[in-house]
């Protein structure tokens, strides 16, 4: 099972710190640190005043916890926090104060929170992971307009074709070789695996901006979405099974409003299942890729989706792919699938278990862990065909398209008498 967060440095400080005034906070900080991967013996006994001396003299972390029930008077004690800490860190701090001015004051201050002693396990370990989501979050001034925002949907005809997979390749391809700011939006709530396939911990941004839509603004997603790499982040969940999705959809449309402006490109994970509650999921979406199988049930599905996108998104460019697709013992040829769905699919990528193997046992994107397979060929082609939806260029298989109809016009109206007299012309 791959660790929720790797221990270590970052930008050769460390990751994190803490230093607290008593036993008890102690022994209830360390295995909460110890289960979240980070060192143990980053948890120091002392609170603020010690915190102060020891970072005059060192670098500070990147998330450092702080304990003010010695403080006599905490802003001013946080204020000489605030003179010896690099830009950059995230600082929570704990106390015995329950005062809502006081709270108020240390957020203003630069705080990410406050908590309130005692407390339980449960408790830090929830502000631990969203300062964590804060570290790795999206910086607004990474944002570039200059570029029109794309939005991309991967909707799969069949569980198991393999829609996930494309989804997070083609998410990693956008942000890393074309370098694009991008956001992937995994919207199986109960049972995604974008965070899983990335060896990430998906945090809880998406499930409480689905009981909170109210919540939803930029700086809401700069704390809950997790970087992924420097130009790549998600937003998904692992929501408990028992708990169905209650939610008009408000949420999603926020969550897509949002996108538009932090990130260039947005790649939505889609279960199909979504657009029969949700058909609004599409109204803005620039592309939308049908990942399918060439077998009989997958043929049924893509006719229904195609129609569906027919009717309620219009707008989007289709983008049919051929997963896993075998060279031999196929359920349905090409040609025949071809036929059923009464259009053309636009990128076949071949099946490479090997490839997919060995991106789950590195907790990489498929295209990361195979750059140089057939397969990640065709998904770098099926990257150029979505920015293509916006950018108004002609992708391959268009240009292809359009001068096999010209082949075909020509060789249909070249009846044997014109084409005999066409040949005595040329000579």
């Amino acid at each position: 099972m791959n660790a929720p967060w790797k221990p270590g440095s970052i930008n050769g400080r460390d990751l994190f710190s803490a230093y607290v005034c008593d036993d008890d906070t102690l022994d209830i900080l360390r295995p909460v640190v110890e289960e979240m991967g980070w060192p143990v013996d980053k948890c120091h006994k002392g609170g603020l005043r010690n915190a102060v001396q020891s970072l005059s003299v060192a670098a500070s972390p990147n998330i450092l916890l702080v304990d003010l029930s010695e403080s006599g008077d905490p802003l001013s004690d946080i204020n000489s926090l605030a003179e010896v800490c690099e830009p950059g860190t995230v600082v929570v701090a704990m106390g015995q104060v329950n005062d809502v001015r006081l709270y108020r004051d240390l957020i203003v201050s630069g705080l990410q929170d406050y908590l309130l002693k005692p407390f339980s396990p449960e408790q830090l370990r929830d502000v631990l992971s969203q300062a964590n989501a804060v570290l790795n979050a999206p910086k607004t001034d990474e944002v570039a307009s200059e570029k029109p925002h794309v939005s991309t949907a991967v909707i799969g005809t069949r569980g198991g074709v393999g829609a996930s997979t494309i989804a997070t390749s083609l998410a990693w391809l956008l942000s890393q070789d074309r370098e694009r700011l991008t956001a992937l939006l995994d919207l199986d709530v109960h049972f995604g695996t974008g965070a899983l396939a990335l060896d990430l911990e998906p945090g809880r941004g998406l499930t409480d901006a689905i009981d909170n839509p109210s919540r939803i603004d930029g700086l809401f997603i700069e704390r809950a979405m997790i970087k992924a790499n420097e130009k790549l982040s998600l937003l998904s969940a692992e929501a408990p099974i028992n708990s169905p999705m209650m939610t008009d959809g408000t949420a999603f449309f926020q969550l897509q409003e949002e996108f538009r402006a932090a990130f260039e490109c947005t790649v939505i994970d889609l279960p199909r299942e979504m657009l029969i509650s949700y058909p609004h999921l599409l109204g803005d979406v620039n592309a939308t890729v049908i990942v399918t199988e060439l077998t009989l049930a997958s043929a049924r599905d893509a006719i229904r989706l195609l129609s569906w996108l027919k009717s309620h998104a219009a707008q989007s460019k289709v983008i049919v792919v051929a997963n896993k697709v075998q060279s031999g013992g196929l359920e349905i040829s090409r040609q025949d699938f071809e036929a059923s769905i009464e259009r053309k699919i636009d990128i076949v990528i071949p099946a490479d278990p090997k490839t997919a193997a060995q991106a789950a046992k590195l907790g990489q994107a498929f295209v990361e862990a195979g750059k140089s397979s057939k397969a990640s060929a065709k998904i770098v082609e099926l990257a150029d065909q979505v920015l293509g939806a916006v950018d108004g260029n002609e992708d391959e298989t268009g240009g292809q398209a359009k001068a096999s109809l010209m082949d075909k016009l020509n060789i249909k109206s070249l009846l044997p008498s014109k084409k005999k007299a066409v040949e005595q012309d040329a000579e």
